[in-house]
């Protein structure tokens, strides 16, 4: 079916929206105090268990069915869409042994907050507020990866198409990218709140102004994150807030979170295709009471091509009119209201957008991350080099080694191409590798890591060539000597009876001057290995060998 629908089609504030689940995903890079890894000392998620307000819980175990626990249908079907390698990274080999060593379970761990319910949204100055459950708020962290992901899943009832893609567009801003004239921010929510069980707000409304972004940018060259986004992630501290010990975080991507939307309307083939353009691209709806010309056929093909998943856009199946559009930092699926298996949570597309969608999204995201964090912490490591500062250096080359360590074991145990045999699964974690460049981010981090290990490589190699080069000059100059006294078969001074004072002196005396020409010939190494050179030169004169020789303690260098 073509992306242009043939019948009529509405305008975005005519469409009904019987659902909106909408997912956050915000990856962030950890740090420790002033250091650039979170892995030094305790596991990063021991600051969440160490919290004495004990606001987030470890997700022990989703898949223990003992005792009418949470395991059912949709995770095992999410269990089994997945390749054994991938299930180990996901689940482990068995998570009932849940310690802080790696060999206990799954590298994955999973922090929830169950105070939350809601979230209270004012999209633009104005606007209605409107109240989103929160299905999940959780953290997710990696063995050895100093990542964390950030995610929040939230949802709501009939709205309309237009109001969908508002809350798409402006809910998942770290902090506002601009304001306009009256100093009211731009594209980004107006007030964020979270709410608790009985609807009470939990986190204080952010009233900060643009001259307070402002100022905090000019102070610290870091941009201010919002107070609804800040006190979610508590105790974890925004960067450069974090003192001493304390772990905080950072940006590795774009303000704007990644996004996947699952949208059931009333009738998908009445979405124009200006709408579909900007539901692929995560747009604000078009200007109310202004006409919507068609984008350019040419723009359509393109969009068509790239980003639009239409296996199952056809008036038959379980699932009809189904559409998947995909732009890397957001995975949008639109289907219909009335179909069913659209909207079964627990076996239909719901369950698999909210549990095998999800989590190839997660991997997709947590790779660039990872990536983005790995090329970062080189350029952190890079200012520390000094090559006049002999301590720096070796430091330098510690942290080298340990990021080519920590890279190796990222390639290993996070790096996957496939996650999935199932052919739609596995074509939506391609396209979406594909259209964040994950490829070519990972050969080029692979490719600075390598260079400087070679680096290190080539200085080593240039330490022991200068070494074995010292030690063959004193070897030579203390043959002469040696095949000299060997030679003669006799000591030159018999001191055998000399009286014991004496013969310690004539060692002591013998022990400096042997000493004081053998430190001699090394420091003078590199001249002496000049000469030699020179000597061994078959077209140089004498005259000339010489003065190679005259130059040995003459020359500074």
């Amino acid at each position: 079916m073509p992306l242009i629908p043939d019948v009529p089609t509405r305008r975005a504030d005519a469409i009904q929206v019987a659902h909106l689940r909408q997912i956050l995903l915000w990856p962030l890079r950890l740090t420790r105090g002033g250091s650039a890894s979170a892995s030094v000392g305790k596991r990063p998620w021991q600051a969440l268990r160490d919290d004495p307000a004990r606001r987030w819980t470890e997700v022990v175990d989703e898949f223990d069915s003992t005792g009418g626990g949470r395991f059912r249908e949709r995770h095992y079907s999410e269990f089994v869409a997945f390749l054994p390698h991938v299930q180990r990274f996901l689940y482990g080999e068995g998570r009932v042994r849940r310690g802080d060593d790696e060999a206990g379970g799954a590298p994955m761990r999973v922090f929830r907050r169950t105070d939350i319910t809601g979230l209270r949204v004012v999209p633009s100055p104005g606007a209605a507020p409107r109240v989103l459950s929160v299905a999940h708020a959780d953290l997710y962290f990696f063995f050895d990866v100093d990542v964390v992901l950030l995610n929040v899943e939230l949802a709501t009832d009939d709205l309309t198409l237009a109001e969908a893609q508002t809350l798409m567009y402006r809910v998942g801003r770290a902090y506002p990218p601009g304001w306009d004239a009256e100093g009211k921010p731009l594209n980004s929510a107006t007030e964020l709140t979270w709410l608790g069980a009985d609807g009470q707000a939990l986190s204080p409304p952010d009233e900060s102004s643009r001259e307070e972004h402002l100022a905090h940018v000019s102070a610290h060259r870091a941009p201010r994150i919002g107070l609804a986004w800040r006190w979610l992630l508590e105790p974890l501290m925004a960067h450069p807030e974090g003192q001493g010990d304390q772990l905080s975080y950072r940006q590795v991507q774009y303000h704007r979170m990644p996004l996947m939307a699952y949208l059931s309307v009333d009738d998908p083939r009445a979405i124009c295709a200006d709408d579909w353009l900007r539901l692929g691209q995560v747009m604000e709806p078009a200007p109310a009471h202004t006409s919507v010309a068609p984008p350019p056929a040419r723009v359509l093909r393109e969009f068509q091509a790239r980003h639009v998943d239409d296996r199952f856009w056809n008036a038959d199946g379980s699932a009809p009119l189904t559409r998947y559009l995909l732009g890397g930092v957001s995975l949008v699926v639109v289907g219909d209201a009335r179909a069913h298996t659209f909207c079964c949570g627990e076996r239909g597309v719901l369950a698999q957008f909210r549990h095998q969608h999800f989590l190839a999204f997660l991997i997709a995201h947590f790779q660039k991350a990872a990536l983005l964090a790995y090329a970062d912490k080189l350029v952190s490591t890079l200012e520390l080099l000094d090559v006049a500062d002999a301590e720096r250096v070796r430091e330098f080359k510690r942290s080298i080694r340990a990021a080519f360590e920590a890279f190796l074991r990222f390639t290993h145990r996070y790096w996957f191409h496939d996650v999935a045999e199932q052919a739609h699964l596995r074509s939506l974690f391609r396209r979406t590798a594909a259209l964040l460049n994950l490829e070519e981010l990972y050969d080029e981090v692979k490719s600075r890591i390598e260079d400087m290990e070679n680096y290190l490589e080539s200085d080593s190699v240039r330490r022991q060539s200068s070494t074995v080069v010292r030690l063959t000059v004193v070897t030579i100059l203390g043959l002469v000597g040696s095949i000299t006294t060997g030679a003669l078969g006799m000591n030159l001074l018999a001191e055998a009876d000399s009286p014991i004072w004496w013969r310690l002196f004539l060692f002591a005396l013998t022990l400096v001057v042997v000493g004081t020409i053998t430190v001699t010939t090394i420091v003078r190494s590199k001249q002496l290995a000049d000469a030699i050179d020179t000597l061994a030169n078959q077209r140089m004169s004498w005259p000339e060998k010489r003065r190679a020789l005259g130059r040995v303690f003459r020359d500074p260098s």
